[in-house]
C-alpha cells in the first residue's frame, strides 16, 4: 500500500535531499538480490532535486506513493561540518586511471527503516551541469571552458553489506568507504567512472528488496532517494586550489602523499 506518511522533520543540518528515480528495474523475485543498476544510473546533465536546502531531506517529485518499507527512511550525513568546510572552498575529488577513494568519506546514519525487512544501499553520481571548467589561479576560481565532454559510462557502486536487514543498517554508521573514482573509460575493476573538470552531485539510495514475485510493477514505489548539496564537488587529477590541498592534509590521516612525496593510498 502507498505510504503517505507524516510530515517531513523540521529541516535541520546534515539530512539528506529525496529525489526521484526512472522507473524500471528490480531485484530478481523471492531471494534478496540487488535490483538491476540500469535502474540507478545517473541521467546526464540531471542535477539535484530543486529546492535542496544544504543538510535536510525534502520530498522532491515522486516522493508520494513509496512502499511503507522505504517511505520513512531518514539519512543523515556524518561529518557535515567538514563536508561544508571543503564545499565552502569548492571541494575537490581526485580521479585516477587505477582509482581513488573520496575523501571526505560519504558515510550516513540511517533511520526510519523496517528492522526485518532487506535493504540495498547503492550510490550513483549526478553531473550538475553541461560544462567543462578550468582552474583560473590568478583569481583562484573555477570558469567555464566550453561545452561538457561526452558523458562517462553510467555506473553505481553496491555497498558490500548489501542486502542486509534494516535493522544492521541503523545500527551503525554506513561508510561508502570502498568507493573510487576513476576517469578511465575502459575501467573493469567496478569503479565510477567520473569526466575531468566537470562537477558532480552524490546520490544515495535505499532501495526495499521486494520478495513479491511480481515486485517489477512495484519498482518505482520500492525506493528511497537523498542528495546533500554539501557533497557535490569538481573531478581533477590534480588539486587545483591550494586550500583544498591544505585542508585534505590537515584532516585526512592517509594524505601523507603530499608530505612525503609518495602516492596516496586513498
Amino acid at each position: 500500500m502507498p505510504c503517505w506518511g507524516p510530515p517531513s522533520p523540521p529541516r535541520e543540518r546534515g539530512w539528506g535531499c529525496m529525489g526521484s528515480f526512472p522507473k524500471e528495474g528490480v531485484q530478481e523475485p523471492q531471494r534478496p538480490s540487488p535490483p538491476n543498476p540500469a535502474a540507478f544510473l545517473a541521467m546526464p546533465g540531471e542535477g539535484p532535486p530543486s529546492g535542496a536546502i544544504p543538510g535536510w531531506a525534502c520530498e522532491g517529485p515522486g516522493a508520494g506513493g513509496k512502499n511503507r518499507r522505504v517511505c520513512h527512511a531518514a539519512a543523515r550525513l556524518e561529518m557535515g561540518s567538514l563536508w561544508e568546510e571543503f564545499n565552502r572552498l569548492g571541494t575537490e575529488m581526485i580521479v585516477t586511471k587505477a582509482g581513488r577513494r573520496m575523501f571526505p568519506t560519504f558515510q550516513v546514519k540511517l533511520s526510519g527503516l523496517d528492522p526485518s525487512a532487506d535493504y540495498v544501499l547503492l550510490m550513483d553520481f549526478v553531473p550538475l551541469d553541461d560544462k567543462r571548467y578550468r582552474y583560473a589561479f590568478h583569481s583562484s576560481s573555477w570558469l567555464v571552458a566550453g561545452r561538457a565532454d561526452p558523458a562517462a559510462p553510467g555506473r553505481v557502486h553496491f555497498h558490500p553489506d548489501s542486502p542486509a536487514k534494516g535493522a544492521q543498517w541503523m545500527r551503525q554508521i554506513v561508510s561508502f568507504d570502498k568507493l573510487k573514482l576513476t576517469n578511465n573509460l575502459l575501467d573493469d575493476n567496478g569503479h565510477i567512472i567520473l569526466n575531468s573538470m566537470h562537477r558532480y552531485q552524490p546520490r544515495f539510495h535505499v532501495v526495499l528488496v521486494d520478495p513479491r514475485r511480481d515486485s517489477e510493477r512495484f519498482a518505482h514505489e520500492n525506493f528511497k532517494s537523498f542528495s546533500f548539496p554539501e557533497t557535490q564537488f569538481m573531478a581533477v587529477t590534480a588539486y587545483q586550489n591550494h586550500r583544498i590541498t591544505q585542508l585534505k592534509i590537515a584532516s585526512n590521516p592517509f594524505a601523507k602523499g603530499f608530505r612525503d612525496g609518495e602516492p596516496e593510498p586513498w
